[in-house]
C-alpha cells in the first residue's frame, strides 16, 4: 500500500489530474452562480484574498517582528529579575 502511495506521489501526472479535476469542479460550482448574478462567488474572492495576504503578512513581516520581540522581552525580564533579585514565577 505504502508503495503504491508513493509511486502516486512521485509521478506528475497524479497531480495534473487532481488539477483538472480541480477546474471542472470549480466551473461546474461557479458558472451558474456568476450567470445568474449571485453575490457568492464575490465573497468567495473576497475571503480568500484576505486570508492570502494575513497569511503572508504575517509570515514575511510580522512573524519575525513577533518572535524577535518576544525574544528581546524575556532577555530583558531575566536580566531585570537578576538586577532585583527576583524570582520568576514560571
Amino acid at each position: 500500500m505504502a508503495a503504491t502511495l508513493l509511486e502516486k506521489v512521485a509521478n506528475p501526472a497524479y497531480y495534473k489530474g487532481k488539477v483538472t479535476d480541480l477546474k471542472f469542479n470549480l466551473s461546474n460550482y461557479y458558472k451558474p452562480l456568476f450567470r445568474s448574478g449571485s453575490i457568492k462567488p464575490l465573497w468567495h474572492i473576497m475571503a480568500f484574498t484576505s486570508v492570502v495576504m494575513y497569511t503572508t503578512t504575517y509570515i514575511c513581516l510580522k512573524g519575525p517582528k513577533v518572535q524577535h520581540g518576544r525574544v528581546e522581552q524575556k532577555t530583558a525580564l531575566t536580566e531585570y529579575y537578576k538586577n532585583h533579585g527576583i524570582e520568576a514565577h514560571h
